[in-house]
C-alpha cells in the first residue's frame, strides 16, 4: 500500500466528510480513518427504511461508495480530491439491523485511478452480518481540492 506523504490526511478526510451533506441527511458518521481504509456507521432508523422495512439498497449505496472513496482519499496528496467514475455492488442480503457498517478500503492505489472496495454489515444483536458486496474504481483529481 502506498503511504500518503500528507500527515493531516485523517482532519482532511473527515472535514471533506463533514461537508457532505447527504451523509449528514441520513445520519451516518465516520468512525474511522486510516492509511487506505475508513469506515462509516449508519443508525437504522425510519427515514432511511424501504417498504419491508430494511434499510433502502440506495442508502446501502451511499455509505458503501463513501467509505472507499474516503479510503481512497487518505492516500491522495493533500492538494487533490477524489470522485467515482464507477462501482458495482452486490446486494447480499436484507440491510436489517440496528446499524449498518461499511467498510472501506484500497485495493490498487494509483496516481490516477484508484480500485477500492466496500463490504456493508449489518449488525443485530451484537452480531455482524455482511449485507453488500462492491468494487469501486476512483479518479484522482490532482491539482483540484474540494469546495
Amino acid at each position: 500500500m502506498t503511504v500518503n506523504s500528507d500527515p493531516h490526511f485523517a482532519e482532511r478526510v473527515s472535514a471533506s466528510f463533514d461537508r457532505q451533506n447527504a451523509m449528514a441527511l441520513i445520519q451516518a458518521t465516520l468512525a474511522v480513518v486510516e492509511q487506505g481504509r475508513t469506515e462509516i456507521h449508519l443508525p437504522h432508523w425510519q427515514g432511511v427504511e424501504q417498504q419491508h422495512g430494511f434499510v433502502h439498497g440506495g442508502v446501502v449505496g451511499m455509505i458503501a461508495d463513501s467509505a472507499a472513496g474516503y479510503a481512497a482519499m487518505t492516500l491522495v496528496p493533500a492538494d487533490a480530491s477524489v470522485l467515482t467514475v464507477e462501482y458495482k455492488m452486490n446486494l447480499m442480503a436484507p440491510a436489517d439491523g440496528e446499524m449498518l457498517i461499511a467498510r472501506g478500503q484500497v485495493i490498487r492505489p494509483g496516481r490516477t485511478l484508484v480500485i477500492t472496495k466496500a463490504e456493508v454489515f449489518a449488525v443485530k444483536n451484537g452480531k455482524e452480518s455482511l449485507c453488500a458486496l462492491m468494487q469501486q474504481t476512483i479518479m484522482v483529481m490532482h491539482g483540484r481540492v474540494e469546495k
